[in-house]
């Protein structure tokens, strides 16, 4: 396991002026026009099937690019096929698993998992529940204790009802089963949704953490991202 940074047993919850920080998005846009040098030096992938989950709010469109460059390399890279994650984790997971077996089915071998923010939690707990059907998983800015506790939108929830504190001992009691498959978790400091602290793994066994810079809106636009998820799916 790759040492984690310092005071990294001290998650902080994410205020929701944070949020300021994601308009430096349209910073990093223009980084986008990096992703023919690093297509170029990108392993290839050999039609593996490589399903990709969006984030809160978000749909199969805010993974479109991404999961384009990936087609690129090789891969056989699919949307999920849900519309919008309204975040209900316990609901949509038996339909991720659904689709991750079909996709492996389809692909006859194991399926690799791309989670952005809560499209990760749900590749985490896909590939908890199945590791028969997962190769490996790839998080974007994905909170691994706490669930939304820890993010500037823990607000939206508690409009909604949910018990965060429930939440968080639900996901504390769920990771007794450790995640059996390889697992790479990319997380930014600057990350104005989810506390970078959140990000980190402690009960993972080989977990890797790798720290970019950007945004938490920026992860699935940004070259450094792309260039260590090719690399991780290749592995």
């Amino acid at each position: 396991m790759m040492p984690l940074p310092p005071h990294a047993d001290l998650p902080l919850e994410a205020p929701a002026w944070t949020l300021l920080r994601e308009s430096l998005l349209l910073l990093e846009l223009p980084r986008l026009a990096w992703l023919a040098p690093v297509y170029a030096a990108a392993p290839r992938g050999h039609g593996e099937a490589v399903l990709v989950l969006p984030g809160f709010g978000t749909g199969d469109a805010s993974t479109a690019v991404l999961r384009a460059y990936l087609n690129l390399l090789g891969y056989a890279a699919q949307g999920w096929g849900l519309g919008t994650n309204r975040g209900d984790v316990a609901a949509l997971l038996p339909r991720v698993i659904e689709r991750a077996a079909r996709a492996a089915s389809r692909a006859e071998g194991k399926v690799r998992l791309v989670g952005w923010s809560l499209g990760g939690t749900l590749a985490r707990e896909t590939a908890r529940d199945r590791p028969d059907l997962v190769e490996r998983v790839i998080t974007l800015g994905t909170p691994a204790v706490g669930g939304p506790k820890y993010t500037a939108v823990g607000a939206v929830y508690r409009r909604q009802g949910y018990d965060l504190d429930a939440i968080e001992a639900a996901v504390a009691a769920r990771e007794r089963t450790p995640i059996g498959v390889p697992l790479t978790a990319i997380y930014s400091r600057g990350d104005g949704v989810v506390a970078w602290q959140a990000c980190l793994d402690r009960h993972t066994p080989g977990v890797e953490h790798v720290e970019v810079r950007g945004t938490h809106t920026g992860l699935g636009f940004n070259p450094d991202v792309y260039r260590i998820v090719a690399a991780h799916l290749a592995r």
